[in-house]
């Protein structure tokens, strides 16, 4: 996966070369200076270690300078041909700087360099992936925890009713039903004054 985080293609290729070459020296001042150590007669082992250190460690962090610089370079080609960011522009890359790198060896180690360059810029772009998608998960929004006794028919009950249009409104009868009530309550009203006599009613 592309990273949009980074700086522009010019501006990365001069950064990520710092970055491989602070890194390579590092990386060499720690291993150089304990081969020296380990190396160096007793009395001597450390004049042994700051020496070899001095002789290889800037080694290093140059070739890691030059991969990192023919990579970087590569990749920002890729992308510009191919016109868009994806996992292939790094794979390419890494197959295309290990094909360079080894191109005074002859055709053979060249393909098995790109060969194995292409398959450790996979492997890492797959890793990267892998992680975007677990860190994803982590943020993923979820549903609030539902008391206890709640049920899922009376909360969609009580949902369908208060998003009804009429929810909350007084029912209004219409013109002829009013009247129709007006008559049954006039003729309740009349019903008392009225008395029941021998052979029907009688006012």
């Amino acid at each position: 996966m592309s990273d949009h985080s980074r700086d522009p293609c010019p501006y990365s290729i001069v950064n990520d070369v710092g970055v491989g070459f602070c890194m390579g020296a590092i990386g060499g001042t720690v291993w150089h200076g304990f081969k020296g150590y380990r190396n160096s007669p007793r009395g001597e082992r450390f004049a042994g270690s700051l020496a070899s250190i001095k002789a290889r460690a800037p080694v290093l962090g140059g070739n890691f300078a030059v991969w990192s610089g023919l990579f970087n370079a590569g990749d920002c080609m890729i992308a510009g041909v191919r016109g868009k960011e994806d996992a292939w522009n790094p794979i390419i890359a890494g197959a295309a700087t290990g094909a360079i790198l080894a191109a005074r060896s002859g055709p053979r180690v060249m393909a098995i360099s790109a060969v194995f360059g292409g398959a450790i810029l996979a492997v890492m772009e797959g890793v990267s992936a892998m992680l975007n998608r677990m860190n994803a998960d982590t943020y993923k929004p979820q549903a609030p925890a539902l008391p206890e006794g709640f049920q899922p028919e009376t909360a969609q009950q009580q949902l369908s009713i208060m998003s009804s249009p009429h929810a909350g409104a007084p029912q209004q009868t219409a013109p002829q039903d009013a009247f129709m009530t007006d008559a049954a309550v006039q003729s309740q009203a009349a019903a008392p004054s009225q008395r029941r006599g021998l052979f029907g009613l009688s006012s």
